[in-house]
């Protein structure tokens, strides 16, 4: 494999002949039809046809995951599964993510004769990275406009969701602010509703920002969702700069990547990308594709930082798929001296002062936002303490203190151990 190919691996399940499975997968997505047509010569197909780099059998199966497949019409039926590897040159297609993944993804999992179909990881050529900017902040610059280092970011969110006005949006972000919160983001919901206006929104909310940065010193760094039509988001954008803003905040799956891609081409502030809809995407585990492979396309579309779930966290998502995708986020898509593009992630959906010890464990790193909703509002002492709280957990867990042991010193860690339970 070359430099100048994308290389795509999948798990498929079929009761076809695994070779005959993959050949297929890969004529439907070069050169190939069900059948050689005029005009696809030999030429052609040596220079433009994916290419089958490796099968893993993984065994047989019972019954089909998904309905609907076909059976090979002689021979065993019997059903395995398996992992696939195809690679394909990059001039068919260019270095373009929309095409990319109409190549890697497009009609591959409505093909009859697979049960199952789902997208694992891929691996671009840096080529990519002369159309692409990647993030523009990143770990490092989202780390140095908030004003945090050496430890977690933490964070919270505008609850509830929808139905404030801009001045209840600001009344709560002042509490937040003082409680010593160092991110804080919109809802995904709320963008620009008739009754919590954009603009009046955040001119609002930055006031308050801006005061408290005046009296303490401490910018937080707030995430305005700015999710809408490209003229809108560009608008929005400049606005939250003109008002001292350090985020804006896009709900990926409803923008796309083109309009990413425009935007980060725009944008002076990090982007927090967020990947509500990804559940459609991901949650099956015979379709669609893995948040490993599908965080790469942002990231290089240029987010800052992303949502990977969180420990223990409410959704379905298991733990160890929760720290994977983290830890990719933080791993370098591309080999010096190209830019990695790495991303901050962002743990969310249930956290409070119990998962720090276990994040910090499987992830081992402290390059993340840690964003409690009910973690630091609904804290027995009040955001204030709750926030202190997250920060005692956080310390105990990297100095491998048992945060039972750290709750006897640090009474705001002990009041959140006893609020929020598994």
């Amino acid at each position: 494999m070359t430099d100048d190919r994308v290389i795509a691996s999948y798990w498929i399940e079929t009761a076809f002949p695994l070779e005959d499975a993959a050949a297929s997968m890969a004529g439907e997505q070069s050169t190939g039809t069900f059948i050689r047509v005029p005009g696809e010569t030999d030429e052609m197909r040596e220079a433009h046809a994916a290419r089958v780099e490796e099968i893993v059998d993984l065994g047989t199966v019972d019954t089909p995951s998904l309905p609907g497949s076909g059976l090979p019409p002689a021979g065993s039926q019997e059903r395995h599964a398996a992992h696939v590897t195809l690679s394909w040159p990059i001039s068919n297609f260019g270095p373009s993510l929309p095409n990319l993944l109409a190549t890697i993804a497009g009609n591959l999992s409505e093909l009859k004769a697979f049960s199952g179909l789902k997208l694992i990881d891929i691996k671009l050529p840096p080529l990519f990275l002369e159309r692409y900017q990647g993030p523009q902040f990143g770990v490092a610059g989202t780390r140095r406009l908030a004003d945090v280092f050496d430890r977690p970011m933490i964070g919270t969110i505008i609850k509830p969701s929808v139905g404030l006005s801009p001045e209840a949006t600001a009344q709560l972000v002042s509490k937040l602010v003082d409680a010593g919160v160092d991110f804080i983001k919109d809802d995904e919901l709320q963008a620009d509703g008739p009754h919590c206006p954009f603009d009046e929104r955040i001119s609002a909310v930055m006031r308050v920002i801006r005061d408290h940065a005046d009296r303490t010193g401490k910018k937080v760094m707030f995430a305005a969702n700015l999710t809408g039509d490209i003229d809108e988001m560009l608008h929005r954008h400049e606005h939250v700069l003109d008002e001292g803003g350090t985020c804006i905040m896009v709900s990926m799956n409803s923008i796309g990547l083109p309009a990413m891609k425009v935007l980060r081409a725009e944008s002076q502030l990090p982007i927090h990308g967020h990947r509500n809809g990804w559940g459609m995407l991901g949650r099956s585990p015979a379709l669609g594709m893995s948040f490993v492979a599908y965080q790469k396309l942002w990231r290089l579309a240029g987010i800052d930082h992303t949502h990977v779930n969180g420990i223990d966290n409410k959704f379905c998502e298991e733990n160890d798929s929760v720290i994977a995708s983290a830890r990719e986020c933080l791993t370098p898509m591309f080999e010096q001296p190209h830019p990695g593009c790495e991303i901050m992630p962002v743990f969310s959906s249930g956290q409070s002062a119990r998962q720090a010890a276990a994040t910090y464990e499987a992830l081992g790193s402290t390059d993340l936002i840690y964003a409690a909703g009910g973690g630091i509002v609904a804290h027995p002492g009040g955001p204030a303490a709750g926030v202190m709280a997250l920060r005692q957990a956080w310390e105990a867990a990297v100095a491998g203190v048992p945060v039972a042991d750290a709750a006897r010193e640090n009474p705001e860690l002990a009041a959140a151990l006893g609020a929020f339970k598994k």
